[in-house]
């Protein structure tokens, strides 16, 4: 409507000037018509300028639209992202002892495709992930320097508990005599057992 208006008024201003000779009282009347036009079209701009203004202007009490960050990869990285997992072998032995839970330790790798079967199976088992709450838990994607936490070698997937008093429990293994605390996806079964052991023993040792 305002676009409409303000090209009349232009159009208006612009036959105005292109008018042919005539007398000086036509002159004088078409200089006065031409001076009222443009204070017209000024006006008609100003108002235009001040309604793009007050749209552009948020209202009172509108919610400003803030982009979503980003957040980085979570420290479960997939394994449970419900559950509160630590983020180094220290700090959660530190937590282990002054929680009194025994921590539950996952070594594992991203590109290896028994992790990523077994975490799948971890992440999804409802009874796992329920009892896991009761473990302080520590996945990692490096070997520490701790050599207790590799009796019979660097393999992955391994999972591994410590109590605490922050002994490692060597003696909850797993169904392979080669890889002592390796489990594959059908182990979910006994994964949990294991996990009840060392909540059991937790509570028979202390």
């Amino acid at each position: 409507m305002m676009l409409v208006m303000t090209r009349m008024l232009l159009g208006g201003l612009v036959e105005g000037q292109c008018g042919g000779e005539g007398s000086d009282d036509a002159g004088h009347a078409n200089a006065l018509a031409m001076e009222k036009m443009s204070m017209s079209v000024f006006l008609l701009l100003v108002a235009i300028s001040h309604a793009l203004a007050k749209d552009i202007t948020p209202k009172p009490g509108a919610k400003k639209e803030e982009a979503q960050p980003k957040f980085p990869q979570t420290l479960s990285r997939g394994w449970g992202d419900k559950l509160f997992w630590t983020q180094t072998y220290e700090e959660a032995l530190y937590k282990a002892k002054t929680s009194n839970k025994p921590l539950m330790i996952i070594h594992h790798l991203e590109e290896c495709p028994h992790s990523q079967a077994l975490k799948k199976v971890f992440a999804e088992n409802n009874e796992i992930q329920k009892l896991a709450d009761k473990f302080v838990l520590l996945n990692l994607i490096y070997e520490t320097t701790d050599k207790h936490l590799s009796p019979d070698g660097q393999y992955v997937p391994r999972i591994m508990f410590v109590d605490p008093s922050l002994t490692v429990r060597a003696d909850i293994t797993g169904r392979y005599s080669n890889r002592l605390y390796a489990y594959e996806p059908t182990d979910a079964p006994l994964l949990l057992d294991n996990m009840k052991k060392a909540l059991k023993l937790l509570k028979t040792e202390l």
